[in-house]
């Protein structure tokens, strides 16, 4: 059936991204601001690029229309808080020509409670919570901040993930703290963190079974991310590794601190093969490959603090993802944490 052919009903049913939305009638959108402790008419946020005014009931309506539950409501404030502030720079996010979609990661008791996937499957479909808080956060860049595909948005190809993106940190089969407690917050406290992010790039590895050779192995599977000559690249990484290579790694005493530090250390190109081409174009970052060591070893990432890892997925299969970031630096994105109020 052709769209000239669907009827009047199917049309405005259907949302923005593409797929059929929740009509937001006054009697659903009232129970959703039944989830908010905020008055209806309170600012939340901005939205880039045309900064589209983010009031709770706003945000009430597309929760709505994404299909969330009331109790999910105060994620989706949370999320639209972190993805507008300036560092995250949903602006760039919004019209590159890349591929990158914030990705929202949950932590801390909200996520048994909401129903959150954190394991077998994490990036996949089948979860209410995940795929809804996701695409409130889209349905909110497009109908807000005005990031309409071919219009406002131009990403080249786009990923799946730019319809939901949202899966939850696997924190009770995790070695290691937990991205909000690494990131200052208390393991009591349940927050959302926005990664910039291209799609998840999967790493199936079997074989290995010490750390070293594990992380390196992870490591060296994901140079190519961006492309083979960019060392170093432009921003932070996101490392989501999957239950049994956690396992490997933690209980030989590795901390995340130690994985962070033997990718940055391990995963190295000489200068000379990061050279430019013959007609002086850039290769990678090397502009001025002839005053360095052509012999000097160029890490892929350009510094430990820009690798985040965090466990997630199911406990059966030796398998592990990274997701690259979008650029970095002062006119880059960085990822941002908030607190979900209670």
């Amino acid at each position: 059936m052709s769209v000239n052919d669907a009827t009047a009903d199917d049309r405005w049913n259907c949302g923005v991204d593409g797929l059929p939305v929740v009509p937001p009638t006054r009697e659903r959108v009232e129970r959703m601001l039944g989830g908010a402790s905020r008055a209806p008419e309170a600012l939340v946020a901005e939205v880039p690029p045309n900064y589209g005014r983010a009031t709770v009931e706003k945000l009430a309506i597309n929760a709505v229309m994404a299909g969330c539950k009331p109790e999910y409501f105060p994620v989706v404030l949370a999320v639209v808080e972190a993805a507008c502030d300036p560092a995250f720079n949903l602006h760039g996010q919004s019209g590159t020509t890349n591929a990158t979609s914030p990705l929202v990661i949950i932590n801390g008791p909200i996520r048994a409670r909401l129903g959150v996937n954190c394991a077998a499957g994490v990036f996949g479909p089948g979860y209410r919570a995940n795929a809804t808080i996701g695409r409130a956060l889209r349905l909110v860049m497009i109908n807000l901040g005005g990031a309409k595909a071919g219009e406002i948005s131009m990403s080249t190809l786009g990923h799946p993930g730019r319809y939901t993106y949202c899966i939850g940190e696997h924190e009770e089969v995790s070695p290691w703290e937990p991205l909000h407690v690494e990131r200052g917050h208390a393991p009591g406290e349940s927050t959302v963190t926005v990664f910039p992010g291209e799609g998840p790039f999967i790493i199936n590895d079997h074989l290995s079974r010490e750390p070293a050779q594990l992380v390196a192995s992870l490591g060296w599977s994901a140079a190519g991310v961006w492309n083979h000559k960019s060392f170093p690249l432009y921003g932070h990484t996101l490392w989501v590794i999957g239950p049994e290579h956690a396992k490997t790694i933690g209980e030989a005493g590795w901390s995340k601190r130690d994985v962070k530090r033997h990718l940055f250390e391990t995963v190295r190109r000489r200068a000379r093969e990061l050279e430019p081409g013959p007609d002086g174009a850039e290769s990678g970052r090397l502009k001025n490959i002839g005053a360095s060591d052509p012999d000097a070893l160029i890490p892929k990432f350009p510094s430990v603090e820009e690798i985040m890892v965090v466990v997630a997925g199911g406990t059966a299969g030796r398998f592990s993802a990274v997701v690259p970031g979008w650029m970095g630096g002062e006119i880059g994105a960085h990822p941002v944490t908030r607190v979900i109020e209670a």
